[in-house]
């Protein structure tokens, strides 16, 4: 990563309203650009596993103090067992029923803006949230442990969706995808790639995944409509993550975390030391501009809160402006990841070491990092994003690929 020291991105924060906060920058910078030469492999490739096999040329610079491993020399990861009843997705207590199935992983729109405030975010263990092009994201939500009855506005599948899926060997639920897109799911996936023309009402419930209120997803009766089908839903080894209650050292002050994709597209995490949760704020249209507003779910009219922020730091493979992978499940070696719980920033490592297991959280190779029991938040920055740190426990990403 590179530092900025000067004015550029500089954010205003020029008025404060009653739960809101108005956003913007000093030098917008509205459109992010499209890398040149990333859009010459062709989508059929993709089916081959060339991208999945391949092993990525590290090409980005990290923030200091953190120093890529110089080899590729595997630590052998650490597996912690769970007592009976145990989400090992949140160390917390769980229906045993639920836990006796493979996670329902659905797609969550973020865009528009009509279709906020989200259902159902605040029922799953944990949240991918990625880049899908022109400055937008979505969010892969996984719900093992405890079920909701609605979920989204559902939207499309993207390629991601096949690796993050078999890493946590769960049952995609998705609004459609382009047909390359669809391809590389059912093909990967098979039958555990269930999309909205597919499915009846229930599970999946609306019309039309393109519309801001559109369709929504009910994940135990996506489970019960999936063992119907006949889908192998076993009960799957899921652990990887390890949790404690007491927080590590950190390495910095955390309490807030801003990732900015655009100066109108903003997801800014801030610490509420009461709840010992991070809250989540996003802008929103008011009649003279933007302000930066809290985020509800709408079935609990309650702030959308996590115990635990991860940013993922990731090669981005660009195919078109909207068409995009994500290198993850091939990469053995640490790579770069912070984490926030309590009020603490730790710099660590992400990485894979097994196929079809998920993902490793380190502190350093062989120390795993120690969740705060309860929901976590992943972000998946592109590598060649950058970082400012605009006051004491303040943490900026402007996302580039």
């Amino acid at each position: 990563m590179r530092w900025k020291t000067g004015t550029t991105f500089l954010i205003l924060l020029l008025l404060f309203l009653t739960a809101c906060t108005t956003v913007g920058t000093g030098v917008p910078n509205p459109y992010l650009e499209t890398p040149n030469g990333t859009a010459t492999r062709q989508i059929e490739s993709l089916l081959e596993g060339d991208f999945m096999t391949e092993t990525p040329q590290a090409s980005a610079t990290f923030a200091p103090g953190f120093t890529p491993s110089p080899t590729i020399t595997q630590v052998p990861a650490t597996y912690y067992y769970f007592d009976q009843g145990v989400d090992p997705l949140t160390g917390l207590a769980a229906d045993e029923a639920n836990l006796d199935r493979r996670p329902v992983m659905a797609k969550v729109s973020n865009w528009p803006r009509e279709g906020r405030p989200h259902a159902g975010l605040s029922s799953a263990d944990i949240v991918f949230e990625y880049y899908i092009g022109y400055q937008m994201n979505r969010f892969l939500a996984i719900y093992y442990g405890e079920n909701s009855a609605e979920i989204g506005p559902i939207r499309s599948g993207r390629l991601v969706d096949a690796q993050l899926t078999n890493l946590y060997q769960g049952i995609l639920a998705y609004g459609n995808a382009d047909a390359s897109v669809d391809e590389v799911l059912i093909e990967r996936l098979h039958d555990r790639a269930l999309a909205y023309k597919n499915l009846p009402c229930p599970p999946m419930c609306g019309y039309l995944t393109h519309s801001a209120t559109g369709v929504f997803l009910d994940s135990a009766d996506l489970t019960t409509y999936a063992e119907g089908l006949g889908v192998d839903n076993s009960v799957q080894d899921l652990r990887g993550m390890y949790f404690e209650d007491a927080a590590p050292a950190g390495d910095d002050v955390g309490l807030i975390l801003r990732v900015e994709y655009a100066n109108f597209s903003i997801m800014e995490w801030r610490y509420d030391p009461e709840s010992g949760t991070y809250r989540l704020w996003q802008e929103a249209e008011i009649e003279n501009g933007l302000v930066l507003a809290p985020t509800t779910d709408r079935n609990t009219g309650r702030r959308l809160a996590f115990e635990n922020l991860v940013v993922m730091f990731a090669d981005y493979i660009e195919y078109a402006p909207s068409l995009h992978d994500i290198a993850i499940e091939t990469l053995r070696a640490p790579q770069q990841a912070w984490f926030f719980r309590d009020g603490e920033w730790v710099e660590g490592t992400w990485r894979v070491p097994e196929p079809n297991r998920p993902i490793i959280f380190e502190m350093e190779p062989g120390q795993s990092m120690p969740f705060k029991p309860g929901q976590t938040w992943i972000v998946i920055v592109g590598n060649s994003s950058t970082i400012e740190k605009p006051a004491q426990g303040e943490w900026t990403i402007f996302f580039g690929l």
